[in-house]
């Protein structure tokens, strides 16, 4: 079946107050199936704001990229469940006993995503913290610790994708933050790609947030953002 770029398309909710987010969470709704809710947001508004926008009708991805020691990520991954979240991450960097235990307590109902290498890292980045594999080595690396612990699906870069397809099962999805049309700011973000020839690489959900939701008009943004990433299918 043809999929659709709605159920493709991630809205970032990085914005810094309830209000905020249920607004663009209505607004945008039409666009995408999908919003995610990160640190800033959950920092700020708490659980409850999950449960909220979930009440709107929307998917919840809750990136909160748990890196603990393998108990406490479990019962993190149990309350998540409890939110009725669809999306979860962990970091992969936490080792396979982390993963396997997170793993262990995700019910089919929730996608457990493994963080590779942060869109804003490069090669740089990880010299800084004793790691000589380029960045493309390092993420097919953390993403075939996470596939073989079981976990769902895998962060990266619109840049990895060609090396991630080549390297693991085509039935794990990726989740591709990093999201800038032509010409927008790239801010913090080392590593980007437009949105259709993320799809046309092998995406399978695009996280996308300034671009739409800092733009003057946010519904004429995620308009334009569907329509590039439905011209890829």
């Amino acid at each position: 079946m043809k999929p659709s770029g709605r159920d493709c398309l991630i809205i970032a909710l990085d914005v810094g107050t309830r209000a905020e987010a249920i607004s663009l969470a209505l607004t945008l709704a039409p666009f995408a199936a999908w919003m995610k809710i990160g640190l800033q947001l959950f920092t700020a508004e708490g659980p409850d704001l999950v449960r909220v926008i979930r009440e709107t009708g929307a998917k919840v991805f809750l990136d909160l990229k748990l890196h603990d020691i393998p108990n406490t990520v479990a019962r993190a991954v149990e309350s998540a469940v409890g939110l009725d979240v669809q999306m979860l991450t962990l970091h992969l960097c936490g080792g396979t006993e982390m993963i396997r235990t997170a793993v262990s307590v995700a019910p089919d109902t929730l996608l457990l995503l493994g963080v590779t290498v942060l869109t804003s890292a490069n090669s740089e980045t990880l010299r800084e913290i004793g790691i000589t594999n380029r960045v493309s080595q390092q993420v097919v690396r953390l993403a075939k610790i996470g596939v073989d612990c079981g976990i769902g699906g895998v962060v990266a870069s619109a840049r990895e994708i060609g090396g991630l397809r080549k390297e693991i099962d085509r039935n794990v999805k990726l989740v591709v933050p990093g999201i800038r049309t032509p010409g927008s700011e790239e801010h913090d973000q080392k590593r980007t790609m437009a949105p259709a020839e993320a799809i046309a690489t092998g995406a399978d959900y695009l996280v996308v947030g300034r671009p739409i939701t800092s733009a003057t008009n946010p519904m004429i943004a995620a308009k334009q953002i569907l329509e590039e990433i439905e011209s890829a299918f």
